[in-house]
């Protein structure tokens, strides 16, 4: 819902696509500064009272968006200022999130549990945009008061989550704790292979950030098709959320997940050379299933390798990845849009995304030819 009003409202006053790119690179910056910070807060305090608190400044942020147009001070440097606010409670919430789930299920149950977490989330990421072009056409400020109510909902109902440990952690702080979570990436290939390739792979193939140019500018559609366009991803990943939920994977983890990938790039190619609102509705929900396929994988892995008092450092690590995958990526597609024309800019991405798949097949072939999300000494006993 956010995304569809603030990327609406800012192409709206710039008609720019490097402001567009900026969007991302304005909500990456915080989880990049942060990363140290977040990860070390999320394995100490209550991961709870964090996420309720993150979410608190989200609808904060919100209702400062609002007031700014409802008073007419309307800017890009102002949108920029709440998405900043914005970017940085959810370098807070994000990572932390990540840590709550195998608090909550037992190991073996993690993968499915994943997936069915997966599926709520892309089910309101569904709702979220199609609601909120329709609620754009009542002007950006109804989208942003919408969203500042929903975010002083979740606030509190997280906090009435029970998990099966809620233990303040109390180790002092140093380099070495600040540092951990990068420390155990680099040292296990497996998880660098499959943070980084998610990394690689959406930064060049990701095309959220184009999708007001090619709703408005190419396809011709109003803001309401911009909400269909927002949600297509999240309809095809809620499908396959559903799918593996129901059936969760078991063998061939690593084929798998650079088979969806590759899938990723040629359904971001699809959708650039698109001229057909219908075709490009599928593309990306094409894409959304594959996004997902991997999402699965890669989230299990990092959890499931990752000791519990770990998992908040190595969580933070893993948003900035997410977050440069996502943001970032939308800064690149703007960047090089503003270059090189906006078909021709995702086209490029979705073959980039093709060359990382072959190339990190070679780099990382334990993670190419992983069979079980388990890892090897668990299996082992």
């Amino acid at each position: 819902m956010v995304g569809v009003a603030v990327g609406w409202h800012v192409y709206e006053v710039t008609r720019s696509a490097l402001s567009l790119g900026l969007v991302g690179l304005v909500q990456f910056l915080p989880a990049l500064l942060l990363v140290l910070v977040v990860g070390h807060a999320a394995d100490r305090y209550d991961r709870r009272r964090l996420v309720s608190l993150a979410q608190g400044v989200e609808g904060v942020a919100m209702v400062g968006l609002a007031g700014s147009c409802l008073a007419g001070w309307v800017s890009p440097e102002l949108i920029f200022l709440f998405i900043f606010l914005l970017g940085t409670a959810r370098s807070f919430e994000y990572a932390t999130l990540q840590t709550l789930v195998p608090s909550i299920v037992d190991p073996d149950d993690l993968p499915s549990a994943l997936a069915l977490s997966g599926s709520v989330m892309q089910g309101a990421v569904i709702a979220g945009p199609m609601l909120g072009g329709f609620l754009y056409l009542l002007g950006p400020v109804a989208v942003y008061l919408t969203a500042a109510v929903l975010f002083f909902f979740s606030s509190v109902a997280v906090r009435r989550m029970r998990l099966k440990t809620v233990t303040a952690r109390r180790e002092r702080p140093s380099l070495d704790t600040i540092f951990a979570g990068i420390h155990f990436i680099r040292s296990r290939p497996v998880l660098l292979g499959a943070i980084s390739f998610d990394l690689f792979a959406v930064l060049l193939g990701g095309v959220t950030a184009l999708l007001p140019i090619y709703a408005r500018d190419i396809l011709h559609a109003t803001p309401r098709g911009l909400g269909l366009l927002r949600a297509a991803p999240a309809l095809g990943a809620f499908i396959a959320s559903l799918y593996l939920a129901r059936r969760p994977l078991r063998r061939r983890v690593g084929s798998i997940m650079f088979g969806a990938v590759g899938v990723f790039g040629l359904a971001t190619i699809v959708f650039a050379l698109s001229r057909s609102m219908t075709l490009s509705f599928f593309a990306l929900a094409l894409l959304g299933m594959a996004d997902m396929l991997s999402v699965v994988i890669r989230s299990s892995l990092v959890q499931l390798e990752t000791p519990d008092e770990m998992r908040g450092r190595v969580s933070a690590v893993n948003s900035v990845f997410i977050g440069a995958s996502n943001q970032l990526g939308e800064f690149e597609s703007g960047l090089t849009a503003s270059w090189f024309g906006t078909v021709p800019a995702a086209v490029l991405g979705g073959i980039g995304t093709l060359v990382v798949v072959f190339l990190w097949r070679i780099w990382f072939p334990q993670l190419a030819s992983r069979n079980t999300l388990q890892s090897e000494e668990r299996t082992a006993t």
